[in-house]
C-alpha cells in the first residue's frame, strides 16, 4: 500500500473509532440497563451481572458498525476537503484509486467482521445469556431467596422464608399470591421443600387464607399443601430458543420436528436472509460516503453537509432492509427486496464512482427552494407593514 493510502486509511480507522466506540457504549449501557434486575430482584452476584453484560455486547456490534463506518469516511474525506488535501491529490495526477482503495479495503473487513459476529459468535452468545437467566429463575426458591426477606417472584407472588436448611428444606414459609384478580391467597408454614423437579413447593403443618373481593376471609388449615410451580419454571426456567438464537447451519437446514420451526417457519426463513443480506452494510454505506464526499469540490457549491447527506441515504437503505426482513416473515416476496437493495444500491454506487459522477442537488430543487424562501420572507415583510399601521 503507498504512503499516501496508509495516511488515508489510517485517518479513516481513527475517525471510525471516534464514532463507534461512544455509541457502542452508550447503547450497551442502555441494553445492560435493561437487565439490571438480575442482580436487583434474584440476588444473582455482580460477577454474574457482568457476565451478561458482556455477553450482550456482540449482539449489538453488527447494528452499529456500519453507521460509524459511514461516519469515519464521509467525515474524513470531508475534512481533507476542507483542509484543500483532495484538490491536492488531484492536481498531482494520483489516481482516484488513491482514495478509493484503501476506504473499500476498509470496509471489505469491517463487512467480513459483521459476518463473522452476525453467523457465528452472537447466536452462541445469544444462547448462553439465554441459558443463564433461565438458571437463575429455576434456581430462584431453592438457593437464591435471602432469609427472613421478602421477595418478589413475579408480579403478585411474593415469598418469605426465616431460614434455610440442607436437603432443599424451609423453615417458616409465607406466600402471598394475588395473581388471580378473583381472590388473594396467603399461606403460612412451619415447613417447606421445593421438589427435585422444581415444579411444587410442598408445604408442611400450617394454613391458607383467602379473601375475596367483598371483604370475607375464609381460612383453612393443612398438614400438606403442594403449590403448583410448573407454570413459573416452564415459562422462566427454561431456554426458549429463537431464530436469532440458531446457528447458520441450523437455518440453512432447520429440524422440521421443531416445535418453533413448524408454527413459525417465516421467522426463521427471514432471519437466514437477513444473515445473508446485512453483513454487506458497512461496505455499502462506504460506498455511500465514497460517491458523496470522495471527490474536492467547491466551497461554493450548493449542497448538504456530506456528513447529513450520507448519514440520510444510509438509514434510507437500512429501514428498507429492516422494513423487508420485518415484512419476509409472512411475505415471501420481500425475500427479494432483502436482496434487492444491497444489490441494487451498490450498482448504482458503483456505476457513479466509475462514471466520476457526482451526487449533486438538482437545479430544479435549488430554484423551488429559492423561490419559496423568497416568498416566504415577502410574506413576513408584509405581516410585519400590517402590524405596524395597525
Amino acid at each position: 500500500m503507498k504512503l499516501l493510502e496508509s495516511y488515508i486509511m489510517r485517518r479513516v480507522i481513527q475517525m471510525f473509532l471516534v464514532a463507534l466506540l461512544p455509541v457502542l457504549a452508550i447503547i450497551w449501557t442502555t441494553q445492560v440497563l435493561n437487565r439490571i434486575n438480575l442482580v436487583t430482584d434474584n440476588g444473582q452476584s455482580v460477577g454474574s451481572f457482568m457476565k451478561l453484560a458482556t455477553l450482550i455486547l456482540p449482539t449489538i456490534i453488527p447494528i452499529v458498525l456500519p453507521f460509524a463506518a459511514v461516519i469515519g469516511v464521509s467525515q474524513t474525506l470531508t475534512s481533507m476537503n476542507n483542509d484543500s488535501e483532495l484538490t491536492v491529490i488531484e492536481a498531482a495526477g494520483a489516481s482516484r484509486w488513491t482514495i478509493i482503495r484503501p476506504v473499500i479495503i476498509l470496509a471489505g473487513v469491517l463487512s467480513l467482521f459483521s459476518f463473522t459476529i452476525d453467523n457465528l459468535i452472537e447466536p452462541k452468545v445469544r444462547v448462553a445469556a439465554r441459558e443463564m437467566v433461565a438458571a437463575t429463575y429455576a434456581d430462584l426458591l431453592s438457593s437464591v431467596i435471602e432469609e427472613k426477606t421478602f421477595r418478589r417472584v413475579e408480579d403478585g407472588l411474593y415469598i418469605q422464608i426465616s431460614e434455610r436448611h440442607s436437603g432443599r428444606v424451609l423453615k417458616g414459609l409465607l406466600v402471598a399470591d394475588s395473581r388471580d384478580p378473583a381472590f388473594d391467597l396467603i399461606y403460612y408454614a412451619r415447613e417447606g421443600a421445593v421438589n427435585a423437579e422444581g415444579t411444587a413447593l410442598i408445604m408442611h403443618d400450617g394454613e391458607v387464607h383467602r379473601k375475596i373481593p367483598g371483604g370475607n376471609v375464609s381460612i383453612i388449615r393443612f398438614d400438606s399443601y403442594s403449590f403448583d410451580l410448573s407454570d413459573l419454571t416452564q415459562s422462566r426456567g427454561q431456554t426458549t430458543l429463537r431464530p436469532g438464537d440458531r446457528s447458520l447451519a441450523y437455518l440453512l437446514n432447520p429440524d422440521p420436528d421443531d416445535k418453533n420451526v413448524r408454527e413459525d417457519p417465516g421467522a426463521y426463513r427471514a432471519e437466514l436472509h437477513r444473515r445473508l443480506t446485512e453483513w454487506s452494510f458497512p461496505l455499502l454505506f462506504s460506498l455511500v460516503a465514497l460517491v458523496i464526499a470522495g471527490d474536492a469540490r467547491s466551497h461554493r457549491d450548493a449542497r448538504l453537509h456530506p456528513l447529513i447527506s450520507a448519514l440520510s441515504i444510509s438509514f434510507l437503505l437500512r429501514w428498507a432492509s429492516f422494513y423487508s426482513a420485518n415484512q419476509a416473515e409472512s411475505r415471501p416476496f420481500f425475500i427479494l427486496v432483502m436482496y434487492a437493495v444491497p444489490l441494487i444500491a451498490g450498482g448504482c454506487l458503483i456505476y457513479l464512482l466509475m462514471a466520476h459522477r457526482k451526487l449533486k442537488i438538482p437545479a430544479s430543487v435549488t430554484r423551488l427552494s429559492s423561490e419559496a424562501w423568497q416568498q416566504a420572507l415577502k410574506l413576513r415583510k408584509d405581516d410585519a407593514a400590517k402590524g405596524g399601521q395597525s
